[in-house]
């Protein structure tokens, strides 16, 4: 098993770095995902420290998926916008994050808002360190087919900044890597506004962050953005970005299925970002 510890001043240089080093030293691994013939994932330990995760340039461009995609995953994160999905009449998802730390469900079927609480704590003891939110339900997750990766988060208050650290028992390196980082310092950034506070610095630790043999082929492609392109050229300021997240919103928006009070959050979330003026 082999570990990394990265230490960057942003998200895309620290979610570049990590995802290079996984792939130059991690061991073989293999998981229940893989194929027949599929390689073997490239896996480490990760400890990634981003010293100031809201200074921009703050979004990759290499990474997987599309911007209109990051801000519904955010959306998923900070509103929970698909929770309604988590139902078993529906079968499409078993949880969300979301659900898991805002609508906790205890085995005797009390239901916690685990932020609401840590918020609170925080509040009235600024120096806790016992202000955390978890995910994992003992009692049931080792037997769902594709458990909760995000484990917990912890909130620190140092000065008038909230640090958070997010805690991965497994992590897609590549595929899912960046949007997780974004979408975690997102809803940091939340709550610390909740609290009058200043976004601080994020670490993100994965217990195993991962690249999967089955997407060699494609990460070469990512491999060659490092090699030839710039710096400026690898990552996106939040103001080229600003019309794809309004375009993610406006899909939201267009489900047939989404909740009337949802669509007041997104509406709102909406006019924030059209109501920011360019440069």
């Amino acid at each position: 098993m082999k570990s990394i510890h990265i230490v960057a001043e942003k998200l895309p240089q620290a979610w570049e770095q990590a995802v290079a080093q996984c792939w130059q030293t991690g061991s073989e691994f293999r998981t229940e995902y893989d194929q027949a013939g599929e390689p073997s994932s490239r896996d480490v330990v990760a400890m990634i420290h981003v010293l100031q995760p809201f200074s921009e340039p703050r979004i990759h461009r290499a990474f997987p998926g599309g911007l209109n995609d990051l801000e519904k995953y955010r959306a998923e994160m900070l509103y929970g916008v698909h929770d309604h999905w988590v139902d078993p009449g529906l079968n499409k998802w078993e949880y969300t994050y979301h659900q898991r730390l805002c609508e906790y469900t205890l085995p005797s079927g009390e239901t916690v808002n685990q932020i609401a609480t840590l918020v609170e704590k925080l509040r009235r003891v600024s120096f806790t360190r016992r202000a955390q939110a978890v995910t994992w339900k003992a009692w049931e997750d080792s037997e769902v087919y594709d458990p909760p990766c995000l484990q917990r988060l912890w909130f620190r208050v140092e000065g008038d900044k909230l640090n958070m650290i997010a805690h991965m028992r497994s992590n897609d390196a590549y595929k899912a890597g960046f949007m997780n980082m974004y979408a975690f310092t997102e809803l940091q950034a939340d709550i610390a506004r909740q609290l009058n506070l200043q976004p601080g610095e994020y670490l993100h630790v994965a217990d195993s962050f991962h690249i999967y043999g089955s997407y060699f082929q494609e990460f070469s492609g990512f491999l060659k953005t490092l090699e030839n392109r710039s710096a400026e050229d690898r990552y996106f300021g939040n103001d080229f970005c600003r019309e794809f997240f309004v375009e993610g919103i406006d899909e939201l928006l267009a489900e047939q299925d989404m909740p009337s009070a949802k669509k007041q959050i997104l509406q709102a979330r909406r006019e924030e970002l059209v109501s920011v003026p360019k440069g």
